[in-house]
């Protein structure tokens, strides 16, 4: 029994960094149209930021805790940044031209995890986190590490507050009838591109804090954990049904725990394949995915 509950947490856990990462997948494709291959480098950012300021930023500090959420903080701005620039400098001139958006969203995943190994080589990085986040609650005879409730805990705040963002916010209301009529919020005197501009800020955002998350589970960052961790991502928000928050959530429970059950109850590494399987098995059967619509 303890094993199970072990295997139910931690798959909820892995889960919930799906879901931040399919999450801002999901926002920027339903909201903007743009499948965005370049997710990948938002989270290696969002990582690499957060693991060389607290090197070499806030190492003085002696509060290991400080420490981790100060550059965790500072990671997630250079996130939002990050891809606000690359809509505004690369998206936004392709909104009418999906094959080139997918090339140049290609191009700069490929590029990126270049550039990470070109300056910091491509050896995974020691990621240092406080103590606690790596010690264990028991849990029904299950002793669970701590950094699994962070992760799950911090997936459900994102997808309250993204679903607040959307409905009661005066740019989440712009941003949607943007999508609906772009013509006659702009003849409204509404810059809309200002609030896709946002759209992929808040993108950035989430898939920065899979990248802080995914430091903490792995214990390291790596140049290419961003396109590793993408491809599960990509594959949540298709189960899930491409342009659904809500889809994506459940789908990333599901996607967890197929991995988790299938590599230990299985054989290490036929989690992947089972993923991969429960993929096509949606395809065939529901091929919008489990939210069966666009909606967010």
């Amino acid at each position: 029994m303890s094993t199970f509950v072990l295997l139910s947490i931690t798959g909820l856990g892995l889960g919930a960094m799906y879901f931040l990462i399919a999450s801002g997948l999901s926002l920027i494709y339903g909201l903007m149209g743009v499948l965005n291959f370049a997710h990948g480098a938002f989270i290696t950012v969002g990582a690499y930021a957060s693991w060389w300021t607290s090197t070499h930023v806030f190492d003085g500090i002696g509060s290991l805790l400080l420490r981790f959420l100060l550059s965790a903080l500072l990671g997630l701005v250079i996130g939002a940044l990050f891809a606000a620039l690359v809509e505004l400098i690369l998206i936004r001139p392709l909104y009418t031209r999906h094959i080139e958006q997918v090339l140049v969203t290609v191009g700069l995943s490929l590029a990126f995890v270049a550039l990470v190994e070109g300056i910091w080589g491509p050896d995974p990085k020691e990621y240092v986190v406080p103590p606690w986040l790596h010690r264990t609650t028991t849990v029904a005879g299950a002793h669970v590490p701590n950094d699994r409730w962070v992760e799950i805990g911090t997936a459900g705040v994102v997808l309250v507050l993204l679903q607040l963002f959307l409905r009661r916010t005066r740019y989440g209301l712009i941003i949607r009838a943007g999508v609906e009529n772009r013509a006659m919020v702009t003849a409204l005197g509404i810059d809309v591109r200002k609030a896709f501009t946002l759209v992929f800020a808040v993108g950035g955002v989430a898939a920065a804090v899979a990248g802080v998350l995914s430091g903490v589970y792995f214990n390291v960052v790596s140049p290419s954990q961003g396109v590793t961790l993408l491809i599960f991502a990509f594959i949540v928000v298709v189960i899930g049904g491409l342009g659904s928050i809500g889809g994506s959530a459940v789908a990333a429970v599901v996607v967890g725990l197929t991995q988790q059950y299938a590599n230990y109850y299985a054989s290490s590494g036929i989690g992947d394949m089972a993923v991969v399987l429960l993929l096509g098995l949606v395809l065939l059967a529901r091929p919008r995915g489990l939210a069966g619509a666009f909606a967010t």
